[in-house]
């Protein structure tokens, strides 16, 4: 009888524990929506936050919401074509091309090009080197080239060559881990069509600059003055292009007395009878 009264206790708790633990999932269940299910299911689940969301659950919830109506399925840049028409037959709505983005590195300052401040012996990353006296280049502004930017790419899209971060365009896919790892800020997501840009952030004077890297740009004013669309300024010692307004002609690169500004442009292929000639 003695042993009979614990093992009685023990089961009626369990019961009671048991009944309370349904009851408690009945007033707390969470209705899932199926579509959101899915959409997050198809999704690649990279968190990277290049759609505009703040990860891939972010932007299912809202997607699964809209239902297509306003947001557009082609916003995760990971996913690419393939996935935006995954979703968009997912939500019944037609998809739409969406615009390839890609990362840039504003920084043209390789180990020819860009001058040295001290041998750095620390911590190998980039944002470890830039807390020590803001890293081993003359230029504060410029890439430490210690590929904190090529360990957050999981595409093997982005690498150092000579002292730079370089980015190969046809295996990015714009998902912007590597703007959140350099701690110089000096990579940003354009579109696949910007093909005209300025790589250098140094707004030091362009006296400074020209002691510090022989590609930075020194603030000359030659790229506004030569540019037949106002879409590129100074700022700071900095010349900046506005995407919205540049028509990618190239002037301003034919200008830049230090090669600061980049013509992504495909040069023209000479055929083979001019080119014969011309020699």
């Amino acid at each position: 009888m003695n042993i009979l009264i614990p093992v009685v206790i023990v089961v009626v708790i369990g019961l009671v524990a048991g009944v309370i633990l349904t009851i408690a999932s009945k007033l707390m269940y969470v209705p899932i929506d199926q579509l959101v299910a899915d959409i997050r299911e198809e999704l690649p689940g990279a968190n990277c936050g290049a759609c505009g969301f703040a990860g891939c659950d972010d932007y299912a919830s809202a997607l699964g919401k809209d239902k297509g109506e306003t947001l557009s399925p082609s916003m995760c840049p990971v996913g690419g074509p393939d996935l935006a028409a995954k979703l968009a037959e997912l939500l019944g709505v037609e998809a739409t091309a969406a615009d390839p983005k890609v990362a840039t590195v504003l920084c043209g300052g390789n180990a020819a090009a860009a001058k040295k401040l001290m041998d750095y012996e620390g911590i190998d990353t980039c944002k470890a080197a830039s807390q020590f006296y803001g890293g081993q280049w003359a230029c504060g502004y410029g890439c430490l080239g210690l590929g904190d930017c090529a360990a957050a790419c999981d595409y093997g899209a982005i690498c150092v060559a000579d002292g730079l971060a370089v980015v190969d365009r046809e295996k990015c896919v714009g998902c912007g881990m590597c703007t959140k790892a350099c701690p110089k800020n000096l990579i940003e997501v354009h579109s696949k069509k910007d093909l005209i840009y300025v790589a250098c952030k140094s707004k030091a004077a362009g006296a400074q600059t020209r002691k510090s890297c022989s590609t930075g740009c020194i603030g000359c004013r030659k790229c506004e003055k030569a540019c037949r669309f106002d879409a590129i300024v100074i700022e700071n010692n900095l010349a900046r292009v506005d995407f919205e307004k540049c028509k990618n002609c190239g002037l301003c690169a034919k200008e830049c007395p230090t090669g600061a500004i980049v013509n992504l442009r495909p040069k023209k292929q000479i055929p083979a009878k001019n080119a014969a000639a011309e020699a």
